[in-house]
C-alpha cells in the first residue's frame, strides 16, 4: 500500500525512524518532565526549549477509533481503524494512528495495544496491534 509519507526534519525525525531501532521516541521537555506530540521546537506546556526526544513504552490503549470504508488512493485496502491511542507512560498523551492485526469490527475502546513498525523508505510509521499480553481494562 502507498502512503504519504511525513516530511522530515531535525525535530520530526527521531519520531518518524525510531522504528529502525525499534523505539517509539516523544519529545519530552526537561523543564517540566512532560511528553508532548505532535515534536516540536518548544513545549506546549511550559514554552521551555529545552525538548527531545526519548523513547517511551509503546503500550497504550485505544481511546477513540472509527472505521474508515473509504479507499482513498486506489491501493488502499478497506476497511480500516483509524484511533486515538493514549500512552501508558503519561496520562493524556495521545496522537492518531492505526489499529493493524485485528478485525475492524473487534476493536474497541480501552483495548489493550503495543506499537510496531512498518517500514517505508526512510521512514517508520508507528501502527497498533492487540497488545494480548494484557487483559482490556
Amino acid at each position: 500500500m502507498k502512503r504519504k509519507l511525513p516530511l522530515l526534519t531535525p525535530d520530526t525525525a527521531p519520531f518518524w525512524q525510531g522504528g529502525a531501532t525499534g523505539q517509539l521516541n516523544i519529545c519530552h521537555c526537561g523543564g517540566c518532565q512532560r511528553f508532548f506530540h505532535p515534536p516540536a521546537p518548544i513545549c506546549p506546556n511550559c514554552q521551555s526549549f529545552e525538548v527531545g526526544p526519548r523513547a517511551v513504552s509503546g503500550r497504550g490503549k485505544v481511546a477513540s477509533f472509527t472505521i474508515n470504508h473509504q479507499a482513498w488512493v486506489p491501493d488502499l485496502p478497506v476497511p480500516y481503524v483509524v484511533a486515538i491511542v493514549e500512552l501508558d507512560d503519561q496520562p493524556g498523551l495521545r496522537f492518531l494512528s492505526n489499529i493493524v492485526g485485528i478485525a475492524p469490527e473487534e476493536v474497541r475502546i480501552d483495548m489493550p495495544v503495543r506499537v510496531i513498525f512498518e517500514q517505508h523508505e526512510d521512514v517508520w510509521l508507528p501502527l497498533f496491534e492487540p497488545d494480548t499480553t494484557r487483559e482490556q481494562a
